[in-house]
């Protein structure tokens, strides 16, 4: 930025790919002799209530959302995640009033960037709901929203968009650095030593969470949802031919810019590994360390592939659900074994606040009529201001 602004309190609002919930940042973010500063004051995390994520997940399953339940959840969510945002500035004892902006990312329930021709033109879609307009309406708060779609419109994969921030928070002057968003869908953020944005680049290396829960899910009836601390994949041994199978799988062929979700990596593919277990007599548990390490592997492959750098001089910086998960961790150093590995919050930020912050920090962006998105990095034609905005009770209009 070319000038000073002053401090601004922001919410940033975020549901992942793994709809356990949704995570509120409370920051405080302004430029200083040119250079964006923030301050987290505020995180939190809440639970959606019971049985909201099943009913996220079946309609972000391909072909599986009715539009009715799709048009009430958007709704549900907004609610949800104004109740959040209240929550996370009464905690931090500061007035709604003084919250110049929320920024939502809502709850992605279909990413379809790969171009299809319709009609004579290109298409490239996402959807995230969580009505913007619910949360500006019960918070007071202006609201800036749906951050994807203007990128795709400009030719690029809507994602990753968070490598703006990582390089604010962990980019260093003397070392290479890598961080690793193990979300459901793991992506991955190389920043070279120096300052800046320059050299930055970042894209989704494949699954992150997303098969790990979704496999659990289905081998328990539902009645576990993820693979705490790794302890079935722990209680495993890892099926070398089935981890070569899913390692061809063709979203691997592709060199940045790239992005996927669970239309990629869902239930389709977990149907065809269950059918392949079942042919092999592979253990629930072998299944589950399998799949775990799948994730460690296919991040290792574009580390070593994709990124410009000797892999002995970086440090790895883990943040998401999957830094949680100790066996993942494991294999993931293993597979690296020249990577130096640390957590988000040993490099200096709460790793799990990292998202929602991300978000704040676009709807600032957005409201000093500043881009969001990386065009190398996302495959856009153009440097575009993302989101749209949903005026609040203080708005006093464009300038």
């Amino acid at each position: 930025m070319d000038c000073e602004t002053a401090p601004m309190r922001i919410i940033g609002l975020m549901s992942g790919t793994s709809a356990d919930g949704i995570d509120a940042a409370l920051l405080e973010i302004g430029s200083n002799k040119g250079l964006l500063e923030l301050r987290l004051l505020r995180f939190a995390v809440f639970s959606f209530p019971n049985g909201l994520r099943e009913r996220i997940l079946r309609v972000a399953d391909a072909g599986s959302g009715a539009t009715s339940e799709i048009c009430r959840l958007n709704v549900l969510l907004g609610e949800l995640f104004a109740k959040a945002a209240i929550s996370v500035a009464r905690s931090a004892r500061v007035p709604l009033r003084d919250v110049a902006l929320i920024g939502s990312h809502g709850q992605t329930i279909a990413h379809l960037p790969d171009p299809k021709a319709e009609y004579g033109v290109s298409i490239r879609s996402t959807l995230q709901i969580g009505e913007p307009s619910v949360i500006a309406e019960r918070t007071g708060v202006t609201t800036v929203a749906d951050f994807r779609p203007r990128d795709l419109a400009a030719g690029g994969e809507g994602a990753p968009l968070t490598p703006y921030l990582h390089a604010l928070l962990f980019r260093h002057p003397r070392r290479d650095r890598i961080v690793l968003n193990l979300g459901g869908i793991a992506n991955l953020t190389f920043l070279p030593k120096g300052r800046g944005l320059r050299g930055v680049l970042a894209f989704d290396t494949g699954p992150g969470n997303v098969l790990i829960d979704a496999l659990v899910a289905r081998l328990t009836g539902g009645a576990i949802g993820v693979d705490l601390d790794g302890r079935i994949a722990a209680s495993g041994e890892v099926d070398p031919r089935l981890l070569r199978w899913l390692m061809a799988h063709p979203y691997f062929r592709r060199k940045p810019p790239k992005s996927t979700g669970r239309e990629e990596f869902g239930s389709t593919l977990i149907d065809a590994l269950l059918r392949r277990a079942a042919a092999r007599g592979i253990t629930e548990e072998d299944l589950v360390a399998t799949v775990t390490a799948f994730t460690a592997q296919s991040v290792a492959l574009h580390v070593r592939r994709d990124l410009p750098h000797n892999t002995a001089s970086v440090e790895l910086i883990t943040c998401g659900g999957g830094a949680n998960n100790p066996i993942l961790i494991t294999r993931l150093q293993e597979a690296l074994p020249e990577c130096r590995l640390l957590s988000a919050d040993e490099a200096g930020f709460p790793g799990r606040a990292i998202e929602a912050s991300a978000f704040a920090l676009l709807a600032y962006l957005t409201a000093h009529g500043l881009p969001g998105n990386l065009p190398r990095i996302t495959g856009a034609t153009h440097s575009a201001i993302l989101g749209k905005i949903v005026p609040g009770r203080s708005f006093q209009g464009l300038r």
